[in-house]
């Protein structure tokens, strides 16, 4: 069934990625995005997607006005995004991504948690064979589309051919080149699609199987790694489990 079956073995959000605590994550990156292009949505089209993300998120309108009200103060600190990579038991890679203001304090916590796990903490890099770097965005579905059609149209702006239609919520998601984000995005708006929320995830591309006794220490870590604040997501090439 190939890449689109995986895709869609995935959570919605970050396929692939165990989400953090969500508020606080969109939090620090709307934060992000309005001390680098300021708080007025209509003309900060990475903020504009983000909140986007909020609201399909639930994300309550006052906490998304908080966190853009915050990120206009001026002791507010300067958040990095690091990722983390390395190995954790049963020889399951493990990517950790996260947004911090303190790297010396992330770098610990996440390090903790993987010499509890008897991991081994690598160097940035030192998995990006394993993982493919993507642009993700989910938008409304619009009546007649013509999906081949679409398709065909976005791989000019380095959309792959892969898609998911979530029937359901009566979103589309589609995958690109993150160098692409701004050019998807904005292609994305002017040709009228409604609530264009993107992201970026790291999908891998060679999938580990493990025994259900292994798979719950994976996850025991993952949920460990997940308690900091600091940690957005969390990345893992565990084949997931069956339905």
């Amino acid at each position: 069934m190939g890449r689109a079956f995986e895709y869609r073995k995935a959570a919605k959000l970050k396929r692939w990625g165990h989400m953090a605590k969500t508020f606080t994550r969109l939090g620090k990156q709307i934060a992000i995005a309005v001390k680098a292009g300021g708080p007025e949505p209509e003309n900060n089209p990475t903020l504009r997607s983000l909140i986007a993300n909020c609201k399909r998120e639930n994300m309550p309108k006052d906490n998304i006005d908080r966190a853009i009200k915050n990120a206009m103060g001026k002791d507010q600190s300067d958040y990095k995004s690091m990722t983390y990579e390395g190995y954790g038991p049963h020889g399951v890679a493990i990517f950790v991504d996260t947004l911090t203001d303190n790297p010396t304090r992330t770098v610990a916590d996440v390090r903790s948690v993987f010499n509890k796990f008897s991991g081994t903490l690598g160097t940035m890099g030192s998995l990006a064979f394993l993982f493919d770097h993507k642009a993700v965005f989910t938008f409304k579905m619009k009546d007649g589309l013509d999906m081949d059609e679409f398709i065909l149209e976005m791989i000019d702006y380095d959309v792959e051919e892969e898609f998911d239609i979530d029937e359901e919520e009566g979103t589309i998601t589609i995958y690109g080149d993150p160098k692409s984000y701004s050019a998807i995005q904005k292609h994305l708006e002017e040709q009228g699609f409604e609530d264009v929320g993107g992201d970026f995830t790291y999908i891998p591309n060679d999938l580990k199987d493990v025994t259900p006794e292994q798979r719950e220490t994976i996850d025991k870590m993952v949920e460990r790694l997940e308690e900091f604040d600091d940690v957005q997501n969390v990345y893992t090439n565990m084949k997931p489990e069956e339905d």
